[in-house]
C-alpha cells in the first residue's frame, strides 16, 4: 500500500506549496510529518495499516477561516494505493479518494 496527497489552491488554480501535513492514527499518534512540494504533493507518506487514520493540513496561509483541515479516512485494503487530495480556497474545501 502507498499513501499520497495533493493540495490545490482553488482561489489561484495553483498547487499549494509548503503546506505542513501530518499523518496520524485514529488515536492521534503521529505517523509522519511532511510538507507539500512545488507541485502541492506529498508522495512518500508511510503506508498505514488497515483501519482509520487522518491527514491534518495546516492551511492558515491559504485560508483565514480554516487554520487546519482534517480528513479522516479508512484504509480497507492495505495492498491498495490511497490518494487523498485537498482542494482548498479561503472559505471552502473539498476532498475525494483519488487514484
Amino acid at each position: 500500500m502507498s499513501l499520497s496527497t495533493h493540495v490545490l489552491n482553488a482561489a489561484t488554480g495553483r498547487p499549494a506549496e509548503g503546506i505542513p501535513v501530518r499523518l496520524e492514527s485514529a488515536d492521534g499518534r503521529l505517523l509522519a510529518d511532511a510538507r507539500t512540494d512545488a507541485d502541492g504533493r506529498v508522495k512518500d507518506l508511510p503506508a498505514p495499516e488497515s483501519g482509520p487514520h487522518r491527514l491534518v493540513f495546516h492551511t492558515g496561509d491559504i485560508s483565514p477561516f480554516y487554520p487546519s483541515v482534517t480528513i479522516a479516512f479508512v484504509v480497507a485494503d492495505p495492498a491498495e494505493h490511497y490518494h487523498v487530495p485537498l482542494l482548498l480556497s479561503p472559505y471552502s474545501f473539498s476532498t475525494y479518494r483519488g487514484s
